[in-house]
């Protein structure tokens, strides 16, 4: 690992030692769904609707038979529930038809299933498996990544691939909680508090600030 990232890990760590995935979840099927949902949502937001989603699908093969107008009334506060619900649902049909009611613990097969990009494939196999196969980069991670140096990069893929190089495998489920608690306290998206970020010193872009300017 480089000895910039490696000093730029180990001062967020030491400041955010509890850094955790804020998705409420029971078991993999729930923390599928939830991943979806997050996308353009608040974590909080997710968490609200599902305490009385989960209740309702227990399952794949309950969110497999769902009715589509039903559950996009019960997401429908999470934004885009008509997408969401349309892929929630074929991605259960398929958890189902394909493997056996489980949802899979790979890479090749989780991105198979509709709105499952690599994102949520890695937040997935992490959280509910406790297997690294990449780094989840959600719009915290890009932004850090970029403000920091870790990448230059705008596609999430590419970020991702930056970020592999430099981090050892045993961290790349971790980093991107770092990141993301960093990121919700601290490097905000139009308004960064640098002067009480524990990695200023590390930061190419904290001049970029002074005037008040954001990238």
């Amino acid at each position: 690992m480089e000895r910039k990232t490696a000093k730029l890990i180990s001062l967020l760590d030491k400041a955010y030692p509890k850094a955790r995935i804020a998705l409420h979840f029971e078991d993999p099927v729930q923390l599928l769904v939830a991943t979806i949902l997050s996308a353009q949502c608040t974590d909080a937001r997710v968490n609200i609707v599902t305490e009385t989603l989960f209740k309702k699908y227990r399952t794949a093969a309950d969110y497999a038979r769902a009715d589509t107008a039903g559950l996009e009334r019960d997401i429908r506060s999470t934004g885009f529930y008509h997408n969401k619900a349309k892929n929630i649902i074929a991605a259960a049909q398929m958890i189902v038809s394909d493997f056996g009611g489980t949802v899979p613990d790979n890479m090749e097969s989780l991105v198979r299933l509709p709105g499952v990009a690599r994102k949520t494939a890695n937040v997935v196999l992490y959280n509910a498996f406790g297997k690294t196969e990449g780094i989840a980069v959600d719009t915290h991670v890009r932004r850090l990544s970029r403000r920091l140096g870790l990448s230059c990069h705008d596609a999430p893929e590419k970020i991702e691939q930056d970020l592999m190089r430099q981090i050892d495998k045993k961290l790349w489920g971790h980093v991107t909680y770092l990141l993301i608690e960093h990121g919700r306290r601290v490097c905000d998206a139009k308004k960064p508090k640098c002067l009480a970020c524990v990695v200023a010193s590390l930061c190419p872009a904290k001049k970029m600030f002074a005037g008040g300017k954001a990238r």
